[in-house]
């Protein structure tokens, strides 16, 4: 089990389009192990794979690419409309994720028994992982911030970026949870400083 081994399991969430990527990268180039929960649920829905066969089965095949996979983009187009379609995914999704994470988690552990695991994850305190890990950060942005990064990088109209930053739990409520808050607009230089810090509590506490 991973508990008996003293690797500290640290998760990190922040609002969509906050920054979290990037401190998840500075965090592993510090010397953490991350874990990516979206590449995780990338990986969980391959052609064939049980998660796979089970949305085809709630959203229909045309919802496929040509090559089978799954077109990420039509599925979010729906469920981030319906709440009752969003959380029946997140059902199909989530478990099979969280086996993957605690499966990486044991191997980062028996690789470096003081390892410092970061498991960069959207929904931490909305799916309740924050009660699996030891340590929470959220990384913040302004309203704005966030609205410019999805136009940019999603290529979202401001009404859908609107939309998919109010599917989470506000940034305010998982600051207030949370045990550090980064700001995800800093400069770089400063974030990256603070990464280093916290990096080098964790792997006191590890």
């Amino acid at each position: 089990m991973v508990s008996s081994h003293p690797m500290i399991l640290v998760g990190l969430t922040g609002g969509v389009a906050t920054g979290k990527s990037t401190v998840a990268k500075m965090f592993e180039q510090c010397g953490a192990y991350t874990i990516d929960a979206d590449l995780l649920a990338h990986a969980v829905v391959q052609p064939g794979k049980p998660a796979w066969r089970a949305i085809v089965a709630a959203f229909g095949k045309t919802l496929l690419n040509p090559d089978h996979t799954v077109n990420r983009h039509a599925l979010g187009a729906i469920v981030f409309r319906n709440p009752s379609k969003l959380r029946h995914l997140e059902r199909i999704i989530h478990p099979r994720v969280a086996r993957e994470q605690a499966k990486l988690t044991r191997q980062a552990a028996h690789q470096d028994p003081k390892a410092v695991v970061v498991y960069d994850v959207p929904l931490l305190f909305e799916a309740g992982i924050d009660r699996r890990v030891r340590k929470t950060v959220v990384v913040t942005a302004d309203r704005e911030t966030q609205i410019t990064r999805l136009k940019k990088r999603n290529g979202f109209t401001r009404a859908d970026a609107i939309r998919r930053i109010r599917c989470q739990m506000p940034l305010q409520e998982k600051a207030a949870a949370a045990d550090y808050v980064l700001d995800g607009t800093a400069p770089r230089s400063r974030l990256q400083t603070h990464v280093k810090r916290l990096y080098r509590e964790f792997r006191s506490l590890a």
